[in-house]
């Protein structure tokens, strides 16, 4: 029996360029937070395995019969963009483990799709070139991509198979390893595909608008499940409007034993896509009415109002500190009220510092802008701490080792606050668990994400709300000023009705 050797590794990272004041260095992605950090060689497989991540499943899949050759795996979440010295260092270290270990029969890469450094539009493109430029032309190289990957020609000439998530909120992490697997041991039985097709769609697709639990992306994920047959992967990702690159947008990607059969399943998809395009319409609140429709379904609600503050979502880029939807809780007199997840280490380590029912004056948040946001300046009553460690129970990334540092729950009248020291988008309930948060039997639950928190905290809504707070992660890309944007592509989509209020 022929043992194969598979070479496997990492390296995420979603940049948001219109978010100035974030940078990734190297440091950023040595750091432990709802995610592991840096993970090298062998202990790859002890710390990946049995979590949510895509390399997850795909170890958790690919046959008995192989040699794993573990090399780097890193997952920087989202932010501004990667320093050049961070990209050229993990690059460097990912290129010269595969160089140590070739010959290998097969590559696997867990990438997300749209990293942007300081100097490459294309982060994937160029480490796809490295890796290709190591293997040679004869080794199958498959990917696995987040949804909102902005997928690039050069991305797709150079890997044989991508396999993006198909669920937004992400819960399908681990079966897209698991199918990234499947693709792989395939490529290693009849060689490299033929064919190879990419289409990007006319318009740009706003990410609350995204949400696969939705229609019409609902039906379009749907058309994409017919990788069989002579069709190896067949992918939908509705990238990352927040990127100004040339590729930005979204795209479908097929590979196939033929050329033919690759162009046909893109067309189709792609048919599908444009002929929604006026569908893709989520209502979005102003703060003032936003406030003042949470607060009128909340008085008679039975269960909880989930509000997402959208454009502050780290997920996306958001600094997960902006004060104005804080701020405007609790001039309105919120009650039964929760608020999180608040990036603000200075807050968090004075609450600890003082501890446990102890009242004092703090400045929360509001440190990063943008122009307008300030601190909240309020007596705060410290209701509880924690040191941030923890296990994550929810859809999205359960059973994941998490360290947000220092945390504190603090109180301002009716409304409490999460404070964290790492930045981390509110999806799973259990840093609000942590620090004792009865999440049920709140009134306004209020979170710092798009869409991802969806998958835990709308089955418990009476109702969800999504409110434009100013923050990093622009919702309408109409406020956005691209540059980079290849000129024939709308920036929103043709909509009959108003998304915004």
């Amino acid at each position: 029996m022929t043992i194969h050797r598979i070479a496997l590794g990492g390296f995420q990272y979603e940049t948001n360029t219109f978010s100035v004041k974030h940078r990734a260095d190297y440091r950023y992605f040595l750091d432990e937070r709802d995610r592991p950090a840096l993970t090298r060689g062998p202990a790859i497989l002890d710390r990946l395995a049995g979590t949510s991540f895509a390399m997850s499943g795909f170890l958790d899949t690919i046959g008995a019969d192989v040699d794993l050759v573990p090399l780097v795996w890193s997952s920087g979440g989202a932010g501004g963009l990667v320093t050049d010295d961070a990209f050229e260092r993990i690059c460097a270290e990912l290129v010269g483990r595969l160089s140590e270990a070739a010959p290998v029969d097969a590559v696997y890469l867990d990438l997300h799709g749209a990293m942007v450094t300081a100097s490459l539009e294309d982060g994937e493109g160029e480490l796809l070139r490295r890796v290709r430029a190591c293997v040679g032309e004869s080794v199958p190289i498959v990917i696995s991509l987040d949804y909102h990957a902005n997928v690039t020609p050069q991305m797709v000439e150079l890997a044989d198979g991508i396999v993006a998530f198909r669920t937004y909120p992400h819960v399908d992490r681990v079966d897209t390893g698991r199918r990234a697997a499947a693709v792989l041991e395939r490529l290693v039985r009849e060689g490299r595909p033929q064919g190879r097709s990419l289409r990007h769609a006319s318009f740009l697709i706003p990410l609350e608008s995204q949400c696969t639990l939705l229609e019409p992306t609902r039906s379009i994920v749907a058309h994409s499940r017919c990788d069989d047959g002579g069709v190896v992967s067949l992918s939908y990702l509705a990238g990352f409007p927040q990127a100004d690159v040339f590729w930005c947008g979204p795209c479908v990607v097929a590979y196939a034993t033929t050329q033919a059969e690759a162009e046909q399943v893109t067309a189709s998809l792609l048919e599908a896509i444009e002929s929604r395009e006026p569908d893709f319409a989520e209502r979005v609140w102003d703060v003032p009415s936003g406030v003042h429709e949470a607060l009128r379904i909340a008085r008679h609600a039975q269960k909880p109002v989930v509000v997402a503050d959208i454009q502050d979502n780290p997920g996306g880029g958001g600094t997960g500190d902006t004060t104005d939807l804080l701020k405007a809780l609790i001039e309105a007199g919120a009650q039964d009220a929760v608020v999180g997840l608040i990036h603000d280490p200075h807050t968090a380590a004075q609450a600890c510092e003082v501890g446990k029912g102890r009242r004092l004056t703090l400045s929360i948040g509001g440190r990063h802008g943008p122009a307008g946001v300030t601190p909240l300046t309020a007596e705060c009553l410290v209701e509880q701490i924690g040191d941030g460690r923890f296990v994550a129970t929810g859809k999205i990334n359960g059973g994941n080792e998490t360290d947000l540092g220092p945390m504190a729950l603090l109180r301002i009248e009716g409304v409490q606050i999460v404070v964290t020291s790492k930045r981390m988008q509110a999806f799973d309930p259990a840093p609000f668990h942590h620090l004792g948060v009865d999440l049920e039997n709140q009134r306004l639950i209020v979170l710092k994400s798009t869409c991802h928190f969806r998958a835990d905290f709308e089955p418990i809504a009476e109702q969800v709300l999504l409110i434009a707070a100013p923050g990093a992660c622009v919702a309408n890309t109409l406020d956005l000023s691209y540059l980079r944007l290849r000129p024939s592509v709308r920036i929103a989509p043709n909509t009959h009705r108003r998304p915004r209020q």
